[in-house]
């Protein structure tokens, strides 16, 4: 298929109810940043399962106040608002494990590609390893949370800039997808996301009992790897990457034969010996 506009009727009438999960969906011919349009939004009491498709983004964020390109017509950005009231909010960061196991159903079920989750919020994708999608989660008032990404579906530009860590960027085009519509790929990415997050809420947002941190440990191509975690602090551990728990954290094995876990931060995979 090739790519064109977003078709917002198709989207509302296949996944806004009463025929789908959400409350409401619009796209944007362009905005800053759909994470900062819907966590506004949330302060106005929009309803929960509100979500923000952009064709265009001039203000993309990623984790820690990086900016995330998002040109018009080549990709997927959207937000999606939820208001779990009854999982505590120490929990609500597990929702960043949510979208990324929504990401993999669309990449391999829906556009047919090999891909991998690495950890904390990132979709590499092909035999490459290139990063084609990343998460931000964040916390609102009021028990709410938003949940945003930003995925390259189309062929990226000669030079495009790696991610931290120099992890060079991708698409699902690049990754050989057999689909690139992109009103396809939305539908599966949110008819994923709205499964998986209800199963997430009916446990209270405990990702063991929901399954979430199974499909999670399954499509996470961090376990087992030898790695380098880059801490908020500045400072960074080496060693490997043996498990993620139950609250989201990546559990390490370090070079000094002691164990810590990691709850925020960079990761680089690291070559082989």
């Amino acid at each position: 298929m090739t790519d064109n506009k977003l078709d917002v009727l198709v989207l509302r009438e296949q996944l806004v109810a009463p025929n789908g999960p959400y409350a409401a969906l619009d796209v944007l011919d362009t905005t800053g940043s759909t994470n900062a349009d819907l966590m506004s939004a949330a302060r106005g009491g929009a309803a929960d399962r509100t979500v923000l498709v952009a064709e265009r983004q001039t203000a993309g964020r990623g984790r820690r106040s990086r900016t995330w390109v998002s040109p018009e017509g080549s990709g997927v950005y959207l937000s999606v608002l939820v208001r779990p009231t009854t999982v505590p909010a120490a929990r609500l960061g597990t929702l960043g494990m949510v979208a990324g196991l929504a990401l993999m159903h669309a990449a391999r079920e829906t556009a047919g590609i090999d891909a991998v989750l690495k950890w904390p919020n990132d979709l590499l994708v092909g035999a490459d390893r290139t990063k084609a999608a990343g998460v931000l989660s964040e916390v609102a008032a009021n028990q709410a949370a938003v949940v945003g990404v930003g995925l390259n579906v189309t062929a990226l530009p000669e030079g495009a800039d790696p991610g931290p860590g120099g992890l060079p960027a991708g698409s699902f085009a690049g990754a050989g997808a057999t689909v690139t519509d992109r009103t396809e790929i939305t539908a599966s990415f949110l008819r994923a996301f709205a499964e998986f997050e209800a199963a997430w809420r009916l446990s209270d947002g405990d990702v063991a009992r929901s399954g979430v941190l199974a499909g999670y440990r399954e499509a996470c191509g961090t376990i087992g790897q030898r790695v380098r975690a880059e801490l908020p602090d500045g400072t960074a551990l080496t060693g490997v990457a043996v498990d993620v728990d139950e609250d989201g954290r990546l559990l390490l094995d370090l070079d000094d034969g002691t164990s810590q876990g990691v709850s925020a931060g960079d990761v680089v995979h690291l070559r082989k010996d």
